[in-house]
């Protein structure tokens, strides 16, 4: 079983990022970008954990917390915050948030944080027995950080990891390289769109068997790239 997690993030581009990083750990997500949808959707799903940025339009993160306390709601709140402020932080986990993560923060620090939630919750279902994720010959392990190619291992720089693992988990999905790129985010934050392009080449030559015909990481051009889900 898998826990439901409410991601509440006006940031468009970071939402879709947790989002991803939630369904290669086996979890199901549902996403929000103001703070009133984000009330309506704990209320109607009641979701096992609340990602929850505190820069929301419409109603803050403070004043989501603030009404889910006060209706006696035990969802876990995990809040998101630019702000460094040690009042800011002081003040949510007043207003009952579990726990909280500074931007920019890594996606594979977030997952901890996440579970250790879940598990002090006691909400110990968002753990799925094999959290390997499988296509195209290729096994991506988001706990042990290991990538197999046809059954043999591959050395992937972390950057490298969150891409291949972020594309894995939505195989044929187009990702443009904005989108990649902030897979790495919290890795290599003096990166580039371009980088990006180097990191693809790079892992081309650990995945493909001729790296200039790719059958498994492929160009859209004009777009981006994308991850082929069938066997070449």
């Amino acid at each position: 079983m898998c826990a439901h997690v409410l991601v509440a993030e006006d940031d468009e581009m970071q939402a879709e990022l947790i989002r991803r990083s939630l369904l290669a750990e086996g979890h199901t997500a549902t996403v929000v970008h103001d703070g009133a949808a984000a009330l309506a959707a704990a209320r109607s799903l009641r979701p096992d954990l609340v990602v929850l940025d505190l820069m929301l339009p419409v109603v803050d993160g403070f004043g989501v917390c603030r009404v889910l306390r006060g209706a006696d709601e035990e969802i876990p709140v995990l809040m998101l915050t630019a702000r460094s402020e040690e009042d800011d932080v002081l003040l949510g986990l007043e207003l009952g948030a579990d726990d909280y993560m500074t931007k920019p923060y890594s996606p594979r620090e977030l997952m901890a944080r996440i579970r250790t939630v879940l598990r002090r919750s006691g909400r110990t279902v968002g753990v799925r027995e094999d959290p390997v994720v499988r296509t195209a010959g290729l096994a991506v392990d988001p706990d042990r950080h290991e990538v197999h190619c046809d059954g043999t291992p591959v050395e992937c720089t972390p950057a490298e990891f969150q891409i291949l693992l972020a594309m894995a988990a939505e195989p044929e999905r187009v990702f443009t390289r904005r989108q990649l790129l902030q897979c790495t985010r919290g890795i290599d934050r003096a990166s580039t769109e371009r980088a990006v392009d180097v990191h693809i080449m790079n892992l081309r030559k650990k995945i493909e068997a001729d790296p200039r015909r790719p059958v498994r990481l492929l160009t859209v051009f004009g777009v981006g790239y994308k991850l082929s889900g069938g066997r070449p």
